[in-house]
């Protein structure tokens, strides 16, 4: 292809943590580009919590497919979707500068890249009508609910990486994890925070020992610390 755009996900947790190694990378990928003699652009991405609400690839395209069918989806999937098809359309040249991002939102929200979709899945045999429900997923599940009420302080990214690998994803295409919460909402003792999806009981099992073992959302009221007279 004559453009490369490649996303560089930012943040604790993941394989690039900070902004410098991030800007390090970049420059690299471009320079490799320059000698393979295409044209590169990076994108440096928040990585610091998973983009919508699911890890695992059955789950991960069933909430794309919804996502693009609806024109709406998890604010963090759209936003990155559209930033990064936004960039492509300036690079192609299709949309003016500074307004790849608004005209990619149109497309979707307008059902264009929907028709698109089903294109592709056509010329690849594929059935251009499936819905999100004809994906399968993994049926062995167990939910993970808040101890305590307060606020989600942190998602760890690596500790649900760890836990859908356990579950059997992305080797068994239905397994991984749908999140309930995002960092910052407010939840309640007894609120759903996060559901593993595995094909076997024995996998389930084994991801349950390691999501209480890693403990990966994290829950802390606003008042972090009382101080009296010293």
């Amino acid at each position: 292809s004559q453009y490369v755009l490649i996303d560089i996900p930012t943040g604790e947790g993941v394989k690039v943590e900070t902004i410098e190694e991030a800007r390090s990378l970049a420059k690299d990928f471009i320079e490799l580009g320059k000698r393979l003699g295409q044209y590169v652009e990076t994108a440096i991405t928040y990585g610091g919590q998973p983009i919508g609400h699911t890890v695992g690839p059955a789950l991960e395209a069933k909430e794309a497919l919804e996502t693009i069918m609806t024109g709406k989806g998890p604010g963090s999937l759209v936003e990155k979707a559209t930033g990064l098809a936004g960039i492509l359309l300036e690079m192609g040249g299709v949309a003016p500068a500074g307004m790849g991002k608004k005209m990619a939102k149109e497309i979707l929200e307008s059902g264009k890249a929907y028709e698109k979709l089903k294109e592709i899945i056509a010329e690849q045999g594929g059935d251009p009508n499936i819905k999100p429900d004809d994906i399968p997923i993994g049926d062995k599940t167990y939910t993970f609910v808040a101890q305590t009420s307060g606020y989600v302080t942190k998602i760890d990214n690596k500790a649900i990486a760890t836990i859908a690998r356990a579950a059997g994803a992305p080797e068994d295409k239905g397994a991984g994890i749908l999140l309930h919460v995002k960092v910052g909402e407010k939840v309640k003792e007894g609120d759903p925070l996060f559901t593993i999806h595995a094909e076997s009981e024995v996998r389930l099992d084994q991801a349950i020992i390691h999501a209480r073992r890693m403990e990966p959302i994290r829950i802390e009221g606003m008042v972090l610390q009382r101080i009296g007279n010293i």
